[in-house]
């Protein structure tokens, strides 16, 4: 018997190399190889250049038939408005959290509500099928329609999916399946991205909607090949903290919808249920004003939300003062606050400054700026921001308080929710004036300094 050859795969971009090192040769990842044993390359016959030729054909745009995405509803509302209205025949969907967060709980309610309408296989891979049915009644769910199996063999697995020919499937997960020719282990990066490469290639020709259940790292990413989500349709991550019922789910790439798009749960006894109005939970409403607290409103996808920032200012007692962020990018607080003390004249470098968004949600829009800045001077000066007062912009390096997108839009969000006062950018103030909400518009940091 030959002795297998040990070569290192990188986990980013599937490129293969000798030995290890530090750094990608091909992509330039650090810390992405990983060891794997070496596959002997399957010889086929190669057809020669005139058969090739006969076989290829290019199309023009006009001759192409491009039809309509059927889309079925998944039952979940919330989950239906993150991939964009609705689950596209054929579209693979791979969803990845951290263990424990939701993930086959939620894949397993929505199964159970399209097996009432269609077809559906739920492939597990890492529980028993008596987990799985236990969980169920647990949930309170009865699906006799849904069609279960413990697998792990990708080449079982669609042999199973022919005959069967479901209209939806999940796998759970990814990591757990393996071919049986590779001789790795599953769960390394040949075996997760030469079963994903199978079961897309099912999908799409025959027309059946996959959801991949997907292991993240400690950094928060998903595990496997970088590969893996440029194979998929569609990426999901679940946020959330555990010490919290609350849960986010946020897609990072679709080709049939919107990106960063966000539905919000909470997980009760029986499974996870609907948050239709995510504001009402971000926000703590005092009872009396707090200091360093402040309520701006971001913009998820399609929807306008309201959410509570909160920063706390202490004198710093060593020599290199700390800047903690959580919701936020660290980074940006520490411009931020460099913007504050050259065009505002209010230094912080003495000082610590930590900054929570409540909640849990993580903010990536530059919307925050201006509610961050004045939450700080607020815990800074240990004077309270009005309850009924909500702010939102973008703070330019120059001072200058820049606009941002659907500003109509938040401003009537935080006037449904009872705010009185805006301080928003110039660009963004109404024509007509907002019924009960007074709108202060600024162009420049001083300016929104003094109006408070």
């Amino acid at each position: 018997m030959s002795k297998q050859k040990i070569i290192y795969s990188c986990t980013e971009c599937g490129a293969e190399a000798n030995k290890w090192s530090g750094q990608c040769f091909d992509c330039g990842g650090w810390n992405t190889l990983v060891e794997a044993i070496s596959e002997p390359k399957k010889t086929g016959r190669h057809a020669n250049f005139s058969e090739k030729a006969m076989a290829l054909k290019t199309w023009s745009m006009t001759e192409v038939e491009t039809g309509e995405k059927v889309r079925s509803s998944i039952g979940i509302s919330e989950l239906d408005r993150v991939l964009g209205g609705g689950l596209v025949q054929g579209s693979v969907i791979l969803i990845g959290g951290d263990p424990g967060i939701g993930k086959s709980t939620l894949l397993l309610q929505g199964m159970v509500n399209l097996c009432k309408q269609t077809s559906a296989l739920y492939v597990t891979g890492e529980e028993s099928l008596q987990q799985v049915t236990m969980r169920a009644q647990r949930m309170g769910l009865v699906a006799p329609e849904l069609r279960l199996v413990a697998e792990t063999s990708v080449e079982r697995i669609l042999e199973i999916a022919a005959s069967e020919s479901p209209q939806v499937m999940v796998i759970d997960s990814i990591q757990t399946v393996y071919t049986d020719e590779l001789s790795s282990a599953p769960g390394s990066v040949s075996q997760v991205r030469e079963c994903a490469a199978r079961l897309v290639n099912y999908a799409k020709q025959t027309g059946t909607a996959m959801f991949l259940v997907g292991h993240v790292t400690k950094e928060g990413a998903l595990a496997g090949p970088r590969v893996l989500e440029h194979m998929v349709d569609t990426v999901l991550y679940f946020e959330g903290d555990s010490s919290s019922s609350y849960r986010v789910i946020r897609a990072n790439k679709n080709r049939f919808g919107a990106v960063n798009e966000l539905g919000v749960f909470a997980m009760t006894e029986k499974g996870l249920r609907e948050v239709k109005n995510p504001s009402a939970i971000f926000l703590s409403r005092h009872e009396e004003p707090v200091s360093g607290s402040v309520i701006m409103v971001t913009r998820e996808g399609s929807r306008p939300m309201l959410v509570e920032v909160q920063v706390l200012v202490d004198e710093s007692h060593s020599p290199n003062s700390r800047r903690v962020t959580l919701g936020l990018d660290q980074n940006r607080l520490s411009m931020l606050l460099a913007v504050l003390h050259r065009h505002g004249g209010i230094a912080m470098f003495d000082q610590d400054v930590f900054v929570n968004v409540v909640g849990g949600v993580r903010v990536t829009e530059t919307a925050i700026d201006l509610a961050v800045l004045l939450a700080a001077l607020s815990s800074m000066r240990n004077k309270p921001m009005p309850n009924d007062l909500v702010v939102f912009g973008e703070v330019g390096l120059s001072g200058e308080v820049r606009p941002v997108q659907a500003g109509q839009e938040r401003l009537h969000e935080a006037a449904k929710h009872g705010f009185k006062k805006a301080i928003v950018p110039a660009a963004n103030a109404p024509k007509k004036k907002i019924e009960g909400m007074e709108v202060i518009a600024v162009n420049r940091i001083s300016e929104a300094l003094e109006a408070i």
